[in-house]
């Protein structure tokens, strides 16, 4: 009986042994992962400081980088940057990933000239929504959507997209002119942006979702949930690990919204696809109503005659939401800023819409040209605030610039359009508000990259021309109905996400000056 104790002894502490034996093992394999990786992000480092030693700039601190700064104080540092180190110069996020910021038309020339895939560190997090487009694809296949999307921004298919933005924007006049209260401001930012998802809603699916007045809607809460959360994902650095963010109740509801907003798109499509299906050419279907860009999606053919699969047209339909909602949001909300803080060239421009539109309370496609003055207003205000204040790439091999300095292959290169907007060799008194800088005498001698609001080259903004047009039926139907004046109390404070936006809103005080209806 002893020798039978003393062998369940003896077998019971080899047992233990063997798991003590195997959870050092495991110990082991983890402290030597931990040491591989921290060796690597070392090694990344090192590397990437002797990439950028032509390149001298401020210096970072050892774990912050240059994040320590505050979030509104990002876009006016690299712009203080930019003026003592001319062209360009590295900024650090963190202690293990740095870009070169560039910050002259010379640089960014090179940089938009170039082929090289855009930097997909913020635009990873938005890919489950909007999936592959053409904001984030690249190589032959970002070539071939591009080529196929471009008529959808023909100037024939944009043609009747004026009057249904007017009825979007006199949703929302309507809504200003109900509410107001003289004497006390408004946040402008969150009706401009419903009123800008209203208007992408009809163009992309000819869809009246009502959302300015009724915003229950399943599919825009999705939409407004998924640009909140990932706005949220890019201040909050823990949410920059996915394991982190996927596991978090921001994450949960992130995928919620993604599994709804999809479901949509996929629906909508299905059923476009069924309505389509006596109709063999996009002419019979103009004659009925306006082509939407999803009309343009399901007839466009490659050179062999194929189309896009469902999951392409999704992630086009997707990216057109995201891309043409949030940016011209931005850029409207910050030029009727600047309409009330600059209220000479506000009276200017109204006499000019006014002029334009004779007691009419909406415009047209014809009307568009004749705003010389508007345009030459927001074109001034893009450059002050532009709604995408920088943009990134990601070099594939060696990038060599006028000077004769060069990055390596696996570089990250970002372009502060903010900074090249405020040159002060490039623009004269350059916090100077001067609409007539645009004028065609004074444009004509201006280097061709000094000015890029929609960035430039071969990879920009493919709806520039509709995002132009949105921004001047907004300002004009506006004005004319409204004096504007800034709320001196609640400045905005500027802050660069994945758009330009104010932290604290835009508020403004508004006056009805024109309430007659055509």
């Amino acid at each position: 009986m002893l020798t039978s104790v003393a062998e369940s002894a003896a077998r019971l502490t080899g047992s233990v042994m063997d798991s003590v034996s195997g959870l050092q093992l495991l110990g082991l394999l983890c402290i030597a992962y931990i040491v591989f990786s921290a060796a690597k992000l070392f090694y990344r480092r090192r590397e990437q400081i002797n990439a950028l030693a032509d390149f001298p700039g401020p210096k970072p601190h050892w774990l912050y980088g240059h994040t320590i700064e505050k979030e509104e104080n990002l876009l006016n540092f690299i712009y203080e940057t930019s003026k003592q180190y001319r062209y360009a110069c590295p900024l650090w996020s963190g202690p293990f990933m740095s870009s070169l910021f560039t910050t002259h038309p010379e640089y960014a020339k090179v940089v938009f000239g170039s082929s090289e895939p855009k930097d997909s560190v913020v635009y990873q997090w938005i890919v489950p929504w909007i999936g592959k487009g053409l904001l984030v694809l690249s190589g032959q296949k970002w070539f071939q959507h591009r080529r196929m999307l471009t008529p959808a921004f023909h100037y024939d298919v944009l043609k009747p997209y004026v009057r249904v933005v007017a009825d979007s924007v006199n949703i929302m006049l309507d809504k200003w002119e109900k509410h107001f209260t003289i004497n006390e401001s408004l946040d402008i930012y969150p009706d401009v942006s419903l009123m800008s998802l209203d208007s992408i809603m009809k163009c992309a699916f000819s869809c009246n979702s009502n959302c300015q007045i009724k915003s229950e809607n399943p599919y825009i809460k999705a939409v407004y949930a998924l640009t909140s959360l990932t706005r949220f994902r890019v201040r909050c650095f823990p949410y920059h690990n996915s394991l982190i963010f996927h596991l978090s109740p921001h994450g949960f509801k992130f995928r919620k919204a993604c599994s709804l907003a999809h479901a949509h798109t996929g629906k909508v499509i299905q059923q476009r696809k069924e309505i389509l299906k006596d109709e063999k050419e996009l002419e019979k279907i103009q004659q009925k109503r306006y082509l939407d860009f999803l009309d343009i999606l399901l007839f466009a053919r490659d050179e062999d005659g194929k189309g896009l699969s469902d999951k392409d047209i999704c992630a086009e339909v997707d990216t057109f939401m995201f891309e043409g909602h949030d940016t011209t949001s931005s850029g409207i909300s910050w030029i009727l800023y600047c309409m009330a803080i600059y209220p000479e060239h506000q009276t200017k421009c109204r006499e000019e819409i006014q002029e334009i539109l004779a007691g009419r309370n909406t415009l047209e496609w014809s009307d568009l040209s004749k705003l010389t003055y508007t345009t030459m207003v927001i074109k001034e205000c893009l450059r002050l605030y532009p709604p995408v204040p920088g943009v990134g790439r990601v070099t594939t091999k060696t990038m060599t610039f006028p000077d004769g300095r060069s990055v390596p292959a696996g570089s990250r290169v970002g372009v502060s359009i903010y900074s090249i907007h405020r040159q002060p060799d490039i623009w004269e008194d350059p916090e100077v508000f001067d609409p007539l800088r645009f004028s065609p005498e004074r444009s004509a001698s201006r280097h061709s990259y000094a000015f890029i609001p929609f960035a430039a080259g071969g990879r920009n903004c493919i709806g520039q021309q509709f995002a132009m047009n949105e921004m001047k039926v907004a300002t004009a139907l506006t004005l004319a109905r409204f004096e504007l004046a800034p709320d001196l109390a609640k400045p905005p404070i500027k802050i660069p996400q994945l758009v330009l936006r104010s932290k604290n809103g835009i508020h403004l005080k508004l006056k009805v000056i024109n309430t007659v209806k055509a």
